[in-house]
């Protein structure tokens, strides 16, 4: 018998995209671009905070280590606890933390105060980022790449509008108008709450009808645990050179080329949108080509120019820094469809491990780098950074389950 008949192989192809969910798709993006715009004010921030306060370099990567950890460590226990029992309407309340560290964060102070903001912050993150993988899944239609990708676009415009709105809403106006982001994440909040609905539908559905098989690559538990080890380590690499301009780029900026604040935060922005821009095309191209491939090309792909970058004018460092962001964004989609294919059914435990380690180490590089700089100056942390992007070489190592599953 044929198996590879066209009359067995049309059908699926075709419902596939009936069944996406676009309006879910896209509701669940722009509440991913209103949580991940909330949560750039704080970077955004840091220089009126750094002269309102007097805090130097390291402080600055303690208030980003501590939303991180916040974040990073809770994001794999609700994971793992959302794969057994899902909480479809968990999405509002972790909104709601996001709310509460908002207005924090526009009444703090003292330094204590902000921690507790950012860690309030983190912990809306925390919850959030597993549940909604999960949503972008369930409404993608068997479009695992895509829908990954539409969802993570979204927050990254919205990482990417945080500072732009910063520069003429927050430097302006000061600490307290952070506060009035507060309209921002109550529309999050009703969105989430419509989303929580179909959800929870979307779960009665699946449960009264018998469960399809998932692909599951035909790998050794100790070749999926290297697979995933080595996944980690781009991720590493990957977050921590995003950590360096995400929380220093203004600084880096303004000290090598005596860029004004507003300046600086647009010149971010056009880095921000550059890594939105990015995520959107990695998913759909991993679709097309092989996640393995997109992965490897975005994290090594970067390294000739993180290495030009710290030696570029303020020119080319924009270019520099566009390209940089664009390509080396398409990674996480791609990656972290890659790894639930690894390791199939457990969406929860996957996405919370990876959106975890994603914060994690953009906190620990915050920090780390914040140390850095206090005392070897701001522009040595982009000379060591340069070269992070060669642990992209690892990316050989992982298993072609694409060819496997064709």
């Amino acid at each position: 018998m044929d198996t590879k008949s066209p009359a067995l192989t049309a059908p699926p192809l075709a419902t596939t995209a009936e069944r996406t969910a676009v309006p879910i798709l896209l509701a669940i993006s722009v509440s991913h671009m209103l949580n991940d715009l909330i949560q750039s004010l704080l970077p955004a921030i840091y220089p009126i905070l750094k002269e309102t306060f007097r805090l130097d370099f390291g402080q600055i990567g303690l208030l980003t280590l501590t939303f991180q950890l916040t974040a990073s460590l809770l994001q794999p226990v609700v994971g793992i606890l959302t794969d057994r029992k899902p909480q479809p309407f968990s999405l509002v309340i972790g909104m709601g933390f996001t709310l509460v560290g908002l207005l924090t964060l526009s009444q703090a102070h003292s330094f204590p105060l902000l921690l507790l903001g950012a860690a309030l912050v983190g912990m809306g993150s925390s919850v959030f980022h597993p549940e909604s993988s999960r949503v972008a899944r369930m409404a993608s239609g068997g479009q695992h790449g895509l829908a990954q990708s539409v969802f993570q676009v979204g927050g990254n415009t919205g990482t990417a509008l945080g500072p732009l709105l910063a520069a003429f809403i927050v430097v302006p106006f000061g600490q307290a108008s952070i506060a009035w982001f507060s309209a921002v994440a109550l529309l999050a909040m009703l969105i989430l709450f419509s989303v929580g609905r179909w959800y929870r539908a979307k779960l009665a559905d699946m449960r009264a009808r018998p469960r399809a098989a998932e692909h599951r690559a035909s790998l050794s538990r100790r070749r999926v645990a290297v697979s995933i080890t080595i996944l980690m380590l781009l991720v590493f690499s990957k977050n921590f050179y995003m950590a360096s301009l995400t929380s220093y780029f203004t600084f880096y900026l303004i000290a090598k080329f005596q860029l004004p604040v507003q300046d600086a935060q647009i010149y971010l922005f056009i880095f921000l949108g550059a890594v939105a821009a990015g995520t959107l095309l990695g998913g759909p191209v991993g679709d097309r080509i092989g996640r393995r491939y997109v992965i490897w090309i975005s994290i090594l792909g970067v390294l000739p120019f993180t290495l030009l970058m710290p030696y570029a004018n303020l020119f080319w460092t924009a270019v520099l820094s566009f390209i940089i962001g664009l390509i080396l964004a398409s990674a996480f989609s791609a990656i972290l469809v890659y790894a639930t294919e690894l390791v199939p059914g457990r969406v929860g435990m996957i996405a919370g491990l990876f959106f975890g380690l994603s914060f994690g180490m953009g906190g620990l590089g915050a920090a780390a780098l914040g140390q850095l700089a206090d005392m070897t100056g701001i522009e040595t942390v982009y000379k060591v950074c340069a070269f992070l992007p060669a642990i992209g070489l690892l990316a050989y190592f992982l298993p072609k389950i694409e060819r496997a599953r064709a």
